[in-house]
């Protein structure tokens, strides 16, 4: 009942409750650098780093060329021009190569953290019915699809590139901070004389900017997450209307829905502009900037060229290690709208990984969790109370004995708590006290009022969640059957049967899959609203007739279905659970609870 959806176990996550969003992203995606069966990463990662000192030493061969060229230019040396021109189609060939070598290894590193993150939050979301009981909880969260397929990514890509250019622009910096200091020597500034006077410019120069955008662009992060917010909000409410197209078109809702949709449209267009007046702002500092760094240098570097200090190849050297030490020195500055776009979806990201792991928690005191287990062949349930949200009781200490091969309805008014009393029998409602009992190994099949209808052809309908391979003569008769024949030649066609299929046709597929499956308990869920009394008495006569030793649960309303049932449980307005008997069947479903009983000596013999 608690297995993951494809059959494993969910992942263990260490707690990470008292972590910030951001914090307990981190923690989750740096697991992936301690997994011992990953010396891949770190395979890419030491290429990485050679690729980068290689492409260091290049650069550093560029700067060097520039005072080779720039001197023999100086000197109206025609021979020492073409003798250093013939050097640069070797740096620029090597550099282009390292360049696209750095480009393939990020991006694979990007894939492949990437795809364990994914696989990881996968398995978390969908494991022991967490993506269905998120949604109970008060304050659930939004868009966890979008958090998963979108802000995964987008907090993963920019995280190796700006970890990857961090390291590059303090190695660039170190280097060309070392050409500053000695080939620009010392300088005269108001009169005192200043050792590596450009490499104390540059850094100056570099911690003002930085300062600037770093106070400008302060309101950034939290702009870029309301942004990202409402972009998956709006998404997804134009989702839900293509979704629901039919029922929406009947009841003419199409001024509703655009008014609704159009109002979250403008949220999002006001704060999309205050990031943009933020954008704004920081565009400001940064272009500015881009026109200042090529002339401070040279401005800077001219009094020693006029007095004859310095060549022109070594003012052209200075003014390109002048900008290379800015380019890195100002990383924070190139790269803040990026590092705020990734605080922001780490930051949803993370929320959706702190809500999974404190998920448990959050929906069950560990006092009143309801205590299952699987032995015998009978399902039991003792002091069984189910609860609300709130706290308000839908069910009070109920107890339930059926035997193997029993039929039993349930009903009772409109949210008395019946299909929660099968939601904790599936063992994912979370408020629920008491005991239960499952027969041991027992196959269970739960059939909803609303059948779920995978993507890809009508025989996977019929499969799920099985991967059964089902000829198309197989389908056409199963089909048939349950009363789609017009159907049975499409069996084999991929089409969206979620948005092809009627109500009643969903619930034939339910009935489908059950008779496919062969259970030994079957619980119903309102699993025949949509289907006319001839049609409903036709499927369940397949039932009864083909399963007759299964046990069935069915909460229903319908008239005309006590006959298929042993017995029927009502939720009274009491709240607490009433038993009868509907037929003759019933009195040796009694006698074999009797007997159970006797066997187990709580009745005397």
């Amino acid at each position: 009942m608690s297995a993951a959806a494809d059959g494993r176990s969910a992942p263990t996550v260490s707690p990470l409750m008292s972590e910030t969003p951001v914090g307990g992203f981190a923690k989750f995606a740096l697991k992936y650098w301690r997994e011992t069966q990953r010396p891949a990463a770190y395979i890419i990662l030491c290429a990485i780093c050679l690729t980068m000192a290689a492409t260091l030493g290049i650069n550093y061969a560029y700067n060097l060329w520039n005072r080779v060229f720039f001197d023999a230019v100086g000197a109206k040396d025609n021979s020492a021009i073409w003798q250093s021109l013939l050097w640069l189609p070797v740096i620029v060939v090597v550099g282009a190569a390292l360049a696209a070598l750095m480009h393939w290894l990020k991006q694979t590193l990007q894939l492949r953290w990437r795809a364990y993150i994914t696989n990881t939050l996968l398995a978390l979301w969908l494991g022991n019915q967490r993506y269905y009981r998120l949604g109970l909880v008060q304050d659930p969260l939004q868009n966890a699809e979008s958090r998963i397929a979108e802000d995964v990514r987008l907090a993963v890509e920019p995280a190796v590139e700006l970890g990857v250019g961090f390291i590059w622009s303090l190695s660039n910096a170190l280097l060309f901070l070392g050409v500053l200091i000695g080939v620009g020597g010392s300088g005269a500034v108001l009169g005192v004389s200043v050792p590596g006077y450009l490499a104390v410019a540059a850094v100056g120069y570099a911690a003002f900017v930085t300062s600037a955008i770093a106070w400008i662009g302060r309101r950034l992060a939290g702009a870029v997450a309301s942004k990202n917010e409402r972009e998956a909000q709006f998404r997804y409410e134009l989702t839900r209307v293509r979704e629901n197209a039919e029922s929406i078109a009947f009841l003419r809702g199409d001024a509703r829905e655009y008014s609704a949709a159009s109002g979250t449209w403008e949220k999002l267009r006001v704060e999309f502009s205050e990031m943009v007046k933020v954008q704004r702002n920081v565009t400001w500092i940064t272009n500015a900037n881009s026109y200042l760094a090529p002339v401070v240098p040279a401005v800077l570097a001219a009094p020693k060229f006029i007095s004859g200090e310095l060549s022109l190849g070594a003012v052209m050297q200075l003014v390109a290690a002048f900008s290379a030490v800015l380019g890195a020195l100002n990383w924070i500055t190139d790269n803040f709208t990026r590092i705020s776009e990734l605080r922001a979806s780490a930051t949803r990201a993370g929320e959706l990984v702190l809500a999974l792991v404190e998920l448990d928690t959050r929906t069950a005191g560990s006092d009143q969790r309801m205590s299952i287990s699987q032995f015998g062949k009978d399902i039991e349930m003792r002091g069984v109370t189910l609860r609300k949200q709130d706290g308000g009781v839908l069910l009070s200490n109920a107890n339930i004995l059926v035997v193997p091969g029993e039929r039993i309805l349930i009903e009772g008014r409109s949210g008395s708590g019946k299909s929660t009393l099968l939601r904790s029998l599936a063992g994912f409602w979370p408020w629920a006290e008491g005991q239960m009992r499952l027969p041991a190994d027992a196959k269970i099949a739960f059939v909803p009022q609303r059948p779920y209808i995978p993507i890809g052809r009508l025989v996977d309908a019929l499969t799920y969640p099985t991967e059964m391979d089902l000829s198309s003569k197989e389908a056409a008769e199963l089909l048939t059957r349950v009363g789609l024949q017009h159907l049975s030649d499409n069996a084999m066609e991929e089409a969206r049967w979620d948005a092809t299929l009627s109500g009643g046709e969903r619930q034939r597929i339910g009935f489908a899959r059950v008779l496919l499956q062969k259970p030994d308990i079957i619980v119903l869920d309102e699993a025949t609203s949509a289907l006319d009394d001839e049609s409903q008495s036709h499927l369940f006569e397949i039932l009864v007739s083909e399963l007759p030793h299964a046990t069935i649960l069915n909460v229903a309303h319908r008239k005309g279905l006590q006959r298929f049932h042993d017995r029927k449980l009502v939720i009274d307005q009491r709240k607490t659970l009433q038993g009868t008997s509907t037929d003759k069947r019933g009195v040796r479903s009694t006698f074999d609870r009797l007997a159970t009983l006797i066997k187990r000596g709580k009745v005397a013999k």
